[in-house]
């Protein structure tokens, strides 16, 4: 004990003397030492978006048991338009009633994920990695059920890719003279627009382990791909040719995989969201389209069909508009009226008023289309938009403030009885560049027994599940059982094959 006084004595005499420290120590520290507090804030930092704002807001209410939900609507009365005079002593005409049968199956979903013992060991005092797996999986599955609610397609099937029709473009591209160029195309789901890009190529079937060591296979969002088309480049010596490619548009495909190059060396070089392509250099991907089955794999048998697969399958009713082809390369943009709206969507807006009486009060859109219907209603809106403000306080000089930017926050329909009803326009996650949706999320008819127009119906809601342990590890399961409901697809609609500009 004695001599642990006297050694700490020294050091504490020592640490008054620089050279002294340098004699009995043998060295100087600094920070490069190592020897220094670590300044960690406790639990890591949650920095990644959860944004679900169609699954927070579409009403959630319980299954009743059964593989499906099924429901009828009497979707007219006197479909025919019987006049209603009648003669003397004479009955009435008989009218017509159309009543249509629905059906949608449900389907589990849910994701999985697992702790060691020695991570969470390891995380003690810091973070409860355990708890953190199981937020994180129902934060996942929240997002991924987003995603399913907009696009999970179980029934619409893309079928074969139309063949490509092609022209040589003299200038605006970096192709030689006399060149031949083959293109193929692939059509894409929303699923497939998704889990596709140029780096990684494009889904075709999917083969997923589980965490039970089974295996399933789906669809993974590609069409068939289409027959290969040649053209071959302008022989006058020049190197500045480009090649123009298009498709007939697919109904039910988000965007287009284009694949060129030599015949039957054909490389993915873009993903577009229109129907077209313009090539103007080798094509900067991996994936040959002679490594893509001859099938259609855009459908995926475990989802439900989320809302643009349901408007637009065959028989929905629902409104849906393809923008022309174009030049292809560029595409046909929205069309401003000059009067401060877009064309296409007041067309949109009048059909839903002059075929079901009914006004939706939602767009939803990407990023992109927010900006190009922005700089149409304001480019397109005859007066200056813009409001200078004057400080006029007395003994001051005046001053003028402005603030940069704008931007579209709703459209006014000008087709309800109301006399005009403003739209709200949001800006969604995972509505495809090209795309617009229109949104009802009020009962359109007063007298209708329908309590929510869409719904996500479910046997079960979200669970965790903590497997008994057969190995040295904690694993979690978030899991719900369900599917999108919805009562009347006359309500929704798109606009798609949007071009850029």
């Amino acid at each position: 004990m004695s001599t642990t006084n006297d050694t700490l004595d020294s050091i504490k005499q020592a640490q008054q003397n620089a050279t002294l420290t340098r004699d009995l120590l043998g060295k100087s520290f600094t920070q490069a030492s190592g020897l220094v507090f670590i300044d960690l804030e406790p639990t890591a930092k949650t920095l990644y978006p959860v944004i679900t704002p169609l699954r927070n807001q579409i009403p959630r209410v319980p299954g009743r048991g059964g593989t499906a939900t099924n429901w009828k609507a009497i979707t007219g009365i006197n479909i025919n338009g019987l006049s209603l005079g009648v003669s003397e002593g004479r009955r009435g005409g008989i009218v017509a009633t159309s009543v249509q049968n629905f059906t949608a199956a449900y389907r589990g979903y849910g994701l999985e994920d697992s702790v060691t013992f020695e991570a969470d060991y390891a995380a003690q005092g810091f973070d409860d990695l355990r708890m953190r797996a199981t937020e994180g999986l129902l934060r996942s599955v929240m997002i991924g059920e987003e995603k399913l609610i907009v696009g999970g397609n179980q029934s619409l099937a893309l079928g074969t890719t139309p063949t490509p029709t092609l022209s040589d473009v003299a200038t605006g591209g970096g192709l030689a003279a006399n060149t031949t160029v083959s293109v193929l195309c692939v059509a894409l789901s929303f699923e497939g627009y998704l889990n596709g890009s140029v780096a990684a190529g494009v889904p075709a079937q999917v083969s997923r382990p589980n965490a039970d060591g089974t295996t399933d296979s789906y669809g993974g969002g590609s069409a068939r791909k289409s027959a290969a088309a040649a053209v071959t480049t302008a022989n006058d010596a020049s190197a500045t040719h480009a090649v123009r490619a298009s498709v007939a548009a697919v109904n039910g495909a988000s965007a287009y995989a284009w694949f060129w190059g030599a015949s039957g060396a054909e490389t993915l070089g873009a993903i577009t969201t229109i129907n077209s392509v313009l090539i103007a250099a080798p094509p900067a991907g991996t994936q040959t389209a002679a490594s893509l089955p001859a099938a259609d794999f855009s459908t995926n048998g475990l989802v439900f069909d989320g809302l643009l697969t349901q408007i637009q399958l065959p028989g929905s009713n629902s409104y849906v508009f393809t923008m022309p082809t174009g030049t292809p390369g560029l595409g046909t943009p929205l069309t401003a009226d000059g009067a401060g709206g877009i064309v296409e969507i007041d067309v949109a807006l009048k059909s839903f008023w002059d075929n079901f009486r009914l006004s939706p009060d939602l767009l939803l859109v990407s990023s992109q289309e927010l900006l190009n219907i922005t700089r149409k209603v304001i480019a397109g809106g005859g007066a200056p938009l813009f409001r200078f403000n004057l400080d006029g306080q007395q003994g001051s000089p005046a001053t003028v403030t402005a603030t940069a930017g704008a931007i579209v926050g709703s459209y006014l329909n000008k087709y309800t009885m109301s006399g005009g009803q403003l739209v709200q326009i949001m800006l969604h996650p995972n509505v495809p560049p090209g795309t617009i949706v229109f949104f009802s999320r009020a009962i359109p008819y007063p007298l209708s027994n329908v309590a929510n127009i869409l719904q996500m119906k479910l046997r079960q809601d979200y669970y965790q599940l903590e497997w008994p342990m057969q190995t040295r590890q904690y694993q979690y399961g978030v899991y719900a059982d369900g599917v999108l409901q919805n009562y009347f697809p006359p309500a929704f609609g798109i606009i798609r094959n949007i071009a850029n500009g």
